[in-house]
């Protein structure tokens, strides 16, 4: 392990002094919590008997009787998530590894999930950002009957994750793992599906073609294999300490897959306060393990939504995570990976070319991670730096890694990468804040300078490409989609038309306070423009015909006019109350009312 680069250093030790203060709080209350004994020990005789009184009579009896540690699942299940199917099983498969283990476990409660694939483009996907911070909450449900010693957690995609780890940083003082179910295995070639998606925008294609090429991407239980938001929480679970060593990327319902959750039952369980090494995860996410997701980020060319999800995560531990903090690291970390839509291959060829143990050990070997860390594995995350099998004998161990990637053409070293930064980066300008993930953008598209042309609604752009009106240069701006006006819905069905509208040659972007997917390609697109229109940003000043100027070589993002003019402007309006009712969001006006900006996380908590 190498000397650890003084950006990451700088970094780090500038949130350590921020977080101070907020950090130190969330320690005392997680350590202030009384773990002599099960926790279930401290339950009232009534309250103890309902806790047991659906239980087999083995299980009954360590409930009620024993001192051995009793473990919550909290499940993501649904058989309508590909990634979360394979979880149907998982309760009794836990339940007898616990049972044959000596401890017990129950499944707490289950959370929401909702799957982005399915909701885009839809009123339901209004509800999706909103969900992360509900899954929150159902998660500190689950864990608030106090019966438990330690807790697993059993998801996936893109809300769920970052959302079931901020509920379970509520709960510190226990310790906890996730368990990752895998992704399906390949289907057609990415950029295949992308070339039918274009055909269909540009009226090439029917829709039995369209569909054919939807199904035969999505096609099984586990994961979509393309590097989205789905992939980039699997990521961050395993370079953050709380995933065992390459669990993210093994396929499902195998040998080598139910070894791997039996073994994380086992440790879970020893790292209570009833077993050997006691371990809480409140102690597992500290400011470097904060730092080494955002590093990861960048090194993978990962989602932009965990600008988002990572800021609120850290939030819940006490961390005060900034843009700042990914900007500051964005030009020194290398782009490692080339995983679609930033590449031609999946996260099953990621993997197969040495995946997260080679990405982590070139890293290390860089000094571009903290090693010095806290993991569900027990060791520091040089024990990454390894990949799971079984021997001869069906027994789970880990080998170290190849230095030599096994693919160079998805995944390098860091004294050849595919570029010297990561991709993620920072715009600021009379216009706000915003970020832009240019890891796929072309080097000649980094800086476009056009007239905009606004919407108020993604439907409004298809509109208007169906009319002609878009066979020219022109910035998009798509507002009123923040989170305190519509709850921030990625704008992923944009995607292909104007990825099509560029190959045509026109010089085009994306400007919008909303979001776009973790799978969001080579159109420049500045997102999650902060402030917000409805809460009246300058983005609610731009009127069609307006110069734009996006210079992420300089991490600009403004509109060309002269500042006494832009302030003169009075912001537009619109009327969002189609929005607000209908599919549920009828629920979630308090969210609305309560969001926090872009860059603070965009949560309600």
């Amino acid at each position: 392990m190498s000397t650890l680069h003084p950006v990451v250093a700088e970094v780090t030790e500038r949130l350590r002094e921020r977080s101070a203060a907020t950090r130190t709080a969330y320690l005392e209350r997680i350590d202030a919590v009384d773990r002599s004994g099960p926790q279930r020990g401290h339950l009232s005789c009534g309250n103890l008997a309902h806790g047991f009184a659906a239980c087999g009579s083995e299980d009954k009896d360590a409930l009620r009787n024993g001192h051995r540690a009793n473990l919550a699942i909290i499940t993501a299940y649904n058989d309508m998530l590909s990634a979360h199917q394979p979880y149907e099983r998982y309760p009794t498969l836990i339940r007898t590894i616990a049972r044959d283990s000596g401890f017990t476990a129950q499944v707490a409660g289950g959370v929401p999930a909702m799957c982005d694939g399915v909701t885009q483009g839809r009123p339901g996907m209004q509800l999706s950002l909103f969900s992360r911070d509900l899954i929150a909450m159902a998660t500190a449900v689950s864990l608030s009957h106090d019966m438990f010693d330690g807790a697993l957690y059993l998801g996936i995609c893109d809300k769920i994750v970052p959302g079931l780890l901020i509920g379970a940083l509520s709960f510190g003082h226990l310790p906890g793992a996730f368990v990752p179910s895998g992704p399906m295995p390949s289907g057609i070639p990415n950029e295949q599906k992308s070339k039918v998606r274009q055909a269909w925008a540009d009226g090439k294609a029917t829709r039995e073609e369209l569909l054919e090429a939807e199904a035969a991407s999505y096609h099984a239980p586990g994961t979509c294999t393309f590097y989205g938001t789905a992939n980039s929480n699997q990521m961050l679970m395993e370079i953050m300490g709380l995933h065992l060593p390459g669990a993210s990327f093994e396929a499902p319902d195998t040998p080598l897959r139910d070894a791997l959750t039996a073994e994380v039952v086992r440790r879970t369980a020893a790292s209570s306060a009833l077993g050997e090494h006691y371990l809480p995860l409140g102690h597992i996410i500290d400011e470097r393990a904060i730092i080494n997701g955002v590093i990861g980020l960048h090194a993978t060319g990962g989602s932009t939504n965990h600008l988002l999800h990572l800021v609120a995560i850290a939030h819940a531990a006490g961390i005060q995570l900034r843009w700042d903090d990914f900007d500051a690291l964005s030009g020194v970390i290398p782009l490692l990976a080339r995983v679609y839509p930033n590449g031609y291959a999946d996260v099953n060829q990621f993997h197969q070319a040495g995946g997260m143990a080679f990405l982590i050990d070139q890293l290390l070997g860089a000094g571009l991670l903290h090693g010095d860390v806290k993991t569900i594995f027990g060791t520091g995350l040089d024990g990454y730096a390894q990949l799971p099998q079984l021997d001869d004998a069906g027994a789970l161990r880990w080998v170290p890694v190849s230095k030599q990637s096994g693919n160079r053409g998805v995944l390098r070293g860091v004294d050849e990468p595919f570029r010297a930064d990561g991709g993620l980066r920072m715009l600021e300008g009379n216009l706000g804040r915003a970020v832009i993930k240019v890891s796929s953008v072309p080097d000649d598209r980094l800086l476009i300078e056009a007239p905009a042309i606004v919407f108020h609604d993604q439907d409004e752009v298809a509109g208007a490409f169906k009319r002609g009106e878009l066979n020219r240069d022109f910035v998009a701006v798509v507002r009123f989609q923040g989170p305190q006006a519509n709850g921030m819905p990625e704008l992923h069905k944009l995607t292909p038309t104007l990825a099509l509208l560029q190959d045509r040659g026109h010089r085009i972007a994306l400007l919008t306070d909303g979001r776009m997917s973790g799978a969001s390609g080579r159109v420049p697109a500045a997102i999650h423009v902060t402030p917000e229109a409805v809460a009246g940003g300058n983005i609610a000043k731009i009127r069609n015909g307006d110069l734009i100027r996006l210079d992420a070589v300089n991490g600009r993002l403004d509109v060309l006019m002269e500042a006494h003019e832009l302030d003169a402007r009075l912001p537009q309006h619109a009327d969002l109350s189609a929005q607000h009712s209908g599919m549920g969001r009828e629920l979630f006006g308090l969210f609305r009312q309560a969001a926090a900006t872009a860059d603070m996380g965009a949560g309600v908590l």
